[in-house]
């Protein structure tokens, strides 16, 4: 029996670990724009979201995962039985494609769009025509990939699938065929932040779903990748931080001579020729964008990332200054998971947010007084108290500030300050010594102030004194936070390239 022929496969981009080989930059400091999914998870996904089926996990599902089908189904307002649930929008793509166009046609609009949807068609012996109405089985993409456009719907004689990765950008779906025989794709991917558990959907109606469902895999997704997703659907999904950051983006690479088509999707595609250029231009910046062959397509994250890179290109593009890079750090433990990302000196561009509102601002405020740009956000089990989550989000804070301080060379190293609000008086000394030690006196203390600095200390390898006092607790801790802030700007100055100490290193 001979071996069939490889098929031309899917090409995955290079995992962050080959670039960092191939470029020499730290692993932590890569930063993927070529994926078109969110800069962060959702907070739904913590530990706790996948509790109920760790303890499930030696069972199979026996329902299909109802619940979930049933969560999809209701906010749709359609039937259960409408409802398909598959390994991404992927799976869906190459089914539909055996089922209705098997050694037939596929057409796609626009004719430039998800190379899914040409393997697809190989791997169902179909040949892709231009002429919709001659296909046996039409893929629109609608926003389309990777040009990001909103593509009208043309009327067909063969079976339709409208293709909605990317419909929660847009604003725009289109459901409403579904009654006259549309099959309508969805993904957790993009919009709910979960591409790595790979969970998609397809809406049609009862009889098209259950052709679809009769030629499935029994249980493609797994359990765990079920919960993620049911638990995404219990918050709405608002997309509206990521449109806007979309059109700052758009403006901004227009002041760069880089003028990206309209889009209605969370990335941008710029005609040029040789897009590849650009790609290897950024690479050694930590920086992954995708060419194809008009152009370059750049996924939106948040200011943060986006300004890394219009940074990069500024450089490459004008010759400008690279700014230094920030730090990237992520903590998950069975209670949280936190991201923090961090630049110092920075310009005090502080974004804090785990839930936990009250010390989330106290992290604020010490990052705005220390002059660094921060974004730490995340979530941990607020039910249980606030305890996990304020102790690991200044673990987090510490780790990452231990990464940007590195060897502490050329350091002030010492640093004081003292600060009142209203009747309180709070005064902070630190040392950037390598060594972790805490003295905190803070009264009185809302709760977790003096721990929340302890944990800072032992992370960061710092020597931290505060003693703070006063009548509100609120004021009080308030005045630590900024002291410390302040005294670690101080003890962070840079004043020349020695280590300072006698020792020659700390």
């Amino acid at each position: 029996m001979s071996t069939p022929p490889a098929l031309d496969a899917y090409q995955w981009p290079p995992s962050n670990e080959r670039i960092s080989t191939q470029v020499g930059i730290d692993v932590r400091q890569i930063i993927r724009f070529d994926g078109n999914t969110p800069a962060t998870p959702p907070a739904s996904a913590r530990p706790a979201a996948l509790a109920r089926a760790l303890a499930d996990i030696n069972e199979y599902d026996r329902g299909r995962y109802e619940p979930l089908r049933r969560a999809i189904a209701e906010l749709h307002g359609v039937g259960l039985d409408q409802i398909s649930l598959g390994a991404g929008s992927d799976e869906f793509i190459v089914l539909v494609a055996r089922i209705f166009a098997e050694n037939g046609t596929i057409a796609t609009v626009p004719s430039d769009s998800y190379s899914m949807y040409r393997y697809a068609a190989l791997m169902a012996g179909a040949t892709i025509v231009k002429n919709v109405a001659q296909a046996d089985l039409v893929f629109v993409c609608r926003p389309n990939n990777p040009t990001g456009e909103l593509p009208e719907i043309p009327q067909v004689s063969g079976q339709l699938v409208i293709d909605e990765a990317y419909a929660h950008y847009a604003g725009v779906d289109a459901l409403e065929r579904v009654a006259n025989g549309a099959i309508i794709l969805r993904t957790f991917s993009k919009a709910y932040g979960l591409a790595g558990a790979r969970v998609g959907y397809a809406v049609a109606n009862a009889e098209l779903t259950a052709v679809i469902t009769s030629r499935q895999a029994p249980l493609s997704v797994s359990s765990l990748s079920a919960a993620l997703a049911l638990a995404a659907l219990a918050t709405p999904v608002d997309v509206s931080a990521q449109v806007a950051e979309r059109d700052r983006m758009t403006k901004e690479l227009g002041s760069l001579g880089l003028e990206p088509v309209k889009s209605y999707t969370n990335f941008l595609f710029i005609p040029m020729d040789k897009p590849q250029d650009i790609v290897e231009r950024l690479l050694p910046h930590g920086l992954v964008v995708r060419a194809f062959a008009k152009g370059l397509r750049i996924s939106v994250r948040d200011e943060l990332d986006d300004n890394v890179l219009l940074d990069a290109l500024r450089a490459e593009l004008t010759g400008s200054s690279m700014p230094a890079p920030g730090v990237r750090h992520r903590r998950a433990t069975a209670e949280t998971l936190l991201t923090a990302r961090l630049r110092v000196p920075g310009e005090g561009r502080v974004y804090v947010h785990t839930g936990e509102g009250f010390y989330d601002h106290m992290l604020q405020q010490l990052a705005f007084h220390g002059g660094m740009d921060l974004r730490l956000e995340g979530v941990g089990d607020l039910e249980t108290g606030e305890h996990h989550t304020v102790e690991d989000m200044m673990i987090t804070f510490g780790e990452a500030l231990n990464q940007a301080l590195g060897d502490r060379r050329g350091l002030t190293r010492y640093g004081e300050a003292r600060v009142p609000m209203d009747e309180a008086l709070a005064y902070a000394v630190v040392d950037l010594s390598g060594r972790a030690t805490a003295n905190i006196s803070i009264t009185p203390d809302p709760g977790m102030a003096a721990h929340a600095f302890i944990s800072l200390a032992q992370t960061a390898r710092i020597t931290l004194h505060v003693t703070a006092s006063g009548e509100n607790a609120h004021h009080v801790a308030e005045a630590s936070f900024k002291a410390v802030g302040r005294a670690l700007a101080q003890a962070m100055t840079r004043d020349g390239s020695l280590v300072r100490s006698t020792k020659g290193s700390l």
